[in-house]
C-alpha cells in the first residue's frame, strides 16, 4: 500500500502590514509639526495678563540694584507674556512697512525652500543652470546679508526689538513681584529667550536629517 504524501501547505509570499517600511514623512511637515508643538506647550506657560496689567502693583524702585533685582524676577515670571509683547511688536512694526515684510518673507522662504528642505540628491536649477550646494549656500548667505544690511529690514527689526525690550525691562522695573509665586518658577537663568530657544532646538533637530544630508 502506498503512502501518500502530505499536503504542502500555501505560503504566502505577501508581506504583512508590520513589515512595510515607514513612509517617510517630508522634511518640511515635520518641522512645521516640532515647531507648532513647541510654541503650545512655549503658551500653555503664560500667565494671566490680570497680573502683568495691574495698576496697583506697581512702584517706583527705590534704587538701581532693586530695579534690576525686580526686573529678573519679573521676566522669570512673565516671560511668555513678555516674549508675546516684543512679537507683537515686531509684527506691528514689519505689518506696518509691507515692503520690508516680504524682503524678509522672501529670505526665509528661500532658505527654507532651496536650501533646508530641499532634497539633497536634486541639485538646484535656475533658468536653465544647476547650481551645486556651495554655490546655493553662498547665494543664499549674500542674498542674507543684502536684505539685513542693506535694506529697511535690518534697521526695522533693530528699532522693534529695541523698543520691545525697553518696554519689557521698564515693565520689570516698576512691577513690584512680591506677589508673585516665584518659588514654583524656574531659575531667573533661563532668560528671555528659553522658550524660543526650545522651539528653536526641537525646530532644528527635525530638520536636520535634511541638511546632514547634503554635507
Amino acid at each position: 500500500m502506498s503512502s501518500s504524501a502530505p499536503p504542502v501547505l500555501p505560503i504566502s509570499t505577501t508581506q504583512s502590514a508590520e513589515s512595510q517600511p515607514p513612509v517617510a514623512t517630508p522634511a518640511f511637515r515635520v518641522f512645521i509639526s516640532h515647531l507648532n508643538d513647541s510654541l503650545r506647550s512655549g503658551f500653555s506657560q503664560r500667565r494671566p495678563w490680570s497680573e502683568l496689567v495691574d495698576r496697583s502693583a506697581f512702584s517706583k524702585p527705590e534704587s538701581f540694584s532693586e530695579a534690576a533685582l525686580r526686573v529678573r524676577k519679573n521676566y522669570s515670571y512673565f516671560r511668555v507674556n513678555y516674549l508675546s509683547v516684543i512679537g507683537l511688536i515686531l509684527a506691528f512694526s514689519l505689518l506696518s512697512h509691507p515692503f520690508s515684510l516680504l524682503l524678509l518673507l522672501g529670505l526665509l522662504c528661500s532658505w527654507i525652500f532651496l536650501y533646508l528642505f530641499r532634497p539633497a540628491d536634486q541639485p538646484l536649477v535656475l533658468f536653465g543652470r544647476t547650481f551645486s550646494d556651495r554655490e546655493t549656500l553662498g547665494i543664499l548667505i549674500i542674498f542674507s546679508v543684502f536684505v539685513v544690511f542693506l535694506t529697511t529690514v535690518g534697521s526695522l527689526l533693530i528699532s522693534a526689538l529695541m523698543v520691545g525690550f525697553g518696554l519689557v525691562c521698564a515693565h520689570g522695573a516698576f512691577r513690584v513681584p512680591e506677589d508673585l509665586f516665584l518659588d514654583e518658577q524656574e531659575p531667573a537663568a533661563t532668560g528671555f529667550l528659553s522658550f524660543l530657544g526650545g522651539a528653536a532646538s526641537n525646530a532644528a533637530a527635525a530638520a536636520a536629517p535634511a541638511v546632514a544630508a547634503r554635507v
